[in-house]
C-alpha cells in the first residue's frame, strides 16, 4: 500500500472533519473537543493501515530471506553432489559419479531458481521498506500535530472566548453609538435653555410693561398741571400788552374808591 493512498486519505478525511466543525461551530471548547477526538481516530485508522503495511513488508522480508537461504542451501548441495560424483568418478564407479553429478545439476538448478526469486523481490521489497519508513515518519508527524493541538487546545479555547467577548464589547458600543445617552441629555439641555429663554422673556417683557406704566403716570401727571395752569389762566386777569396774566390780582390791589 503507498504512502499517499494512507496518509492522503486519511489526511484528507481529517482535513473534512475539521472543515466542516470550523463551519458549523458554535461553542470553540466543543470544537476543539471534537477535532481532538476525530484527529485521534483518523491516527488510529492510519495506524491500523500502516500496521498491515509494515506486516506485509515483514513477510516479504521474511520471504526474501528464505530465498536467500535457499539459494545458498541448494549450492551447497550442488557443491557436495559434484565432490562426491568426482570422488566416485576417481574410484572408477562411473554410473555413481554421473548420478551425483545429476544431482548436482538439479540443485544448481534450484539455486538459480532461489537468486532469482532474490533478485525479482529484492526492489519491491526495498521499495516498501522506504514506504513503511515515510509512513511512520508521517504518523509520528500527525501524532505530533495532535499532541500540540491537545497541549494548546486550552489555549485556543481562551482565545476564541478572548474574541467572543470582544465581538459582544464592540456589539455592544455599536448599540451605545445607536442610541447614544448623552444626545438625550443634549435635547434635554435644549428644551431647558428654551425654558430660560422663555422666563427671561417675560422678565423683559414685565419691566417693559413696568416702564410704560411709569411713563403712563409721568405723562397723566404733566398733563394734570397743565390742565392746573390752564385754569389759572381763566381765573386771572391777563396783561393786555403781553397776553400774559398780570402780577398779582384784585385781592392782591384792591382798588380805591374815586
Amino acid at each position: 500500500m503507498a504512502k499517499q493512498s494512507i496518509l492522503g486519505r486519511v489526511t484528507q478525511l481529517a482535513k473534512a472533519n475539521i472543515n466542516a466543525l470550523l463551519d458549523s461551530a458554535e461553542d470553540p471548547q466543543k470544537m476543539l473537543d471534537q477535532m481532538v477526538r476525530d484527529y485521534t481516530n483518523n491516527i488510529a485508522e492510519a495506524e491500523q493501515a500502516i500496521a498491515q503495511t509494515i506486516g506485509n513488508v515483514r513477510m516479504m522480508e521474511e520471504d526474501f530471506a528464505e530465498d536467500q537461504q535457499a539459494a545458498v542451501e541448494w549450492g551447497r548441495k550442488a557443491l557436495a553432489a559434484s565432490r562426491k560424483a568426482d570422488e566416485l568418478r576417481a574410484a572408477g564407479n562411473v554410473s555413481e559419479a554421473e548420478k551425483f553429478d545429476n544431482l548436482a545439476k538439479i540443485a544448481i538448478g534450484k539455486q538459480m531458481s532461489a537468486e532469482a526469486d532474490v533478485r525479482a523481490t529484492e526492489p519491491n521489497l526495498r521499495s516498501q521498506q522506504d514506504v513503511v519508513e515515510k509512513l511512520k515518519s508521517g504518523l509520528g508527524q500527525m501524532k505530533a500535530k495532535l499532541h500540540e493541538l491537545t497541549s494548546k487546545r486550552d489555549e485556543l479555547i481562551a482565545r476564541a472566548k478572548a474574541a467572543q467577548a470582544t465581538a459582544q464589547v464592540q456589539d455592544s458600543i455599536k448599540s451605545i453609538d445607536i442610541l447614544d445617552p448623552t444626545s438625550e441629555l443634549g435635547r434635554f439641555e435644549d428644551k431647558i435653555r428654551r425654558e430660560e429663554a422663555r422666563v427671561r422673556g417675560q422678565a423683559e417683557l414685565a419691566e417693559s410693561s413696568l416702564d410704560a406704566q411709569f411713563e403712563s403716570l409721568e405723562d397723566a401727571g404733566r398733563q394734570a398741571e397743565i390742565e392746573a395752569r390752564l385754569a389759572e389762566l381763566k381765573a386771572g386777569p391777563v396783561d393786555a400788552a403781553t397776553g400774559a396774566p398780570e402780577l398779582g390780582s384784585s385781592d392782591d390791589h384792591p382798588s380805591q374808591t374815586p
